[in-house]
């Protein structure tokens, strides 16, 4: 992989805004080269509020890219766990934003997001960013856009679970104007790829494609979860049922995946069940007039029953149990 010069930290005197033209002393790492050009780019200060399952692997990456990242967390000992990492722990939204360049917010919900983020924008340094990373949803996003006046605000939620923010290649769905790309594209690059699917954070294009993309996933989710629990039903072992689709027009990785980690009774959370009734509830919020998303309301229906039964904290996969009313689901 190619890589270009990143220079990193601002560069003592003159304005904020004279600091992306001025160099004395830097320091310099190696970054990925992505789909942009630039042979070196200012790295800068961070505000990354949300530090839980998805957002602590987000801001180890950026760490590791060279950026100075301050956290804060709601629960504050998921914060203080990458201090170890070099990440700075702030008390409170607007002692993380202190003159910071950028703000990402990792938040559960539009409300969250709004809240932390209308304490964090007073204190944003001058032309700041705020990278909208969270799946929010259309209702959400309109909680935030009053919120971000006087910053550039980015749509960006994104593709991919814990594993894949570990790695950094993550699929962020960003929406914003081109003026403002090239210096949000230096934080997305450090966490995977980018897909440009907008010029106006308000339409919140990036969002709606979330969305579209989350209904997918939803689906297949409790489609080899319900195609399993079938299978047992009818006296067929489930890993015949994995074993039968394998190469085929019809197969997917993912089956495969979420199916073995049922097989294993493995349901340790990539992304959980409570999570997976959240953002179906999201895509419920867009339905109605001639809309009817009868899967999408069939997904959100067994994740409900599944976090009834005790199975919230657990992978989504564990919709498996849905399926079954009471003790009556297969020990394995």
């Amino acid at each position: 992989m190619r890589a270009h010069r990143a220079i990193i930290g601002r560069p003592p005197g003159g304005s904020r805004r004279n600091d992306q033209r001025r160099r004395r002393a830097p320091v310099a790492c190696w970054v990925p080269r992505r789909e942009h050009e630039h042979e070196e780019v200012w790295m800068t200060t961070v505000a990354f509020l949300g530090t839980g399952a998805m957002g602590a692997p987000m801001v180890r990456n950026l760490l590791r890219a060279g950026f100075t990242v301050r956290v804060w967390n709601r629960t504050r000992t998921k914060a203080e766990a990458l201090a170890e990492d070099g990440a700075v722990v702030a008390d409170s939204p607007s002692e993380a934003a202190r003159d910071a360049d950028v703000l990402v917010t990792m938040l559960i919900d539009g409300e969250a997001t709004a809240g932390a983020g209308r304490e964090a924008v007073g204190a944003l340094g001058d032309e700041a960013l705020w990278l909208q990373m969270g799946t929010i949803g259309v209702r959400g996003m309109a909680q935030v856009v009053p919120v971000a006046s006087g910053v550039h605000l980015v749509d960006a939620p994104v593709l991919g679970t814990v594993r894949p923010a570990e790695q950094g290649t993550l699929t962020v769905l960003a929406a914003a104007p081109e003026a403002v790309r090239d210096r949000a594209r230096q934080v997305f690059d450090a966490l995977g790829r980018t897909m440009w699917v907008g010029a106006d954070a308000a339409g919140a294009a990036g969002t709606r494609l979330k969305l579209a993309t989350n209904a997918w996933v939803l689906a297949l989710t409790n489609a080899v979860g319900e195609s399993m629990a079938l299978a047992d039903s009818l006296g067929v072992d489930p890993r015949d049922f994995l074993e039968a689709l394998d190469g085929t027009p019809t197969d997917s990785p993912y089956a495969h995946v979420k199916g073995t980690a049922i097989l294993d009774g493995d349901y340790a959370p990539s992304f959980t069940v409570r999570g997976a009734f959240k953002d179906a509830t999201l895509i419920a919020e867009v339905t109605g007039g001639p809309l009817r998303l009868d899967v999408a309301e069939a997904c959100r229906e067994r994740f409900r029953r599944a976090v009834e039964a005790g199975h919230g904290d657990e992978d989504m996969a564990a919709a498996y149990f849905a399926s079954f009313s009471g003790e009556n689901a297969p020990r394995r």
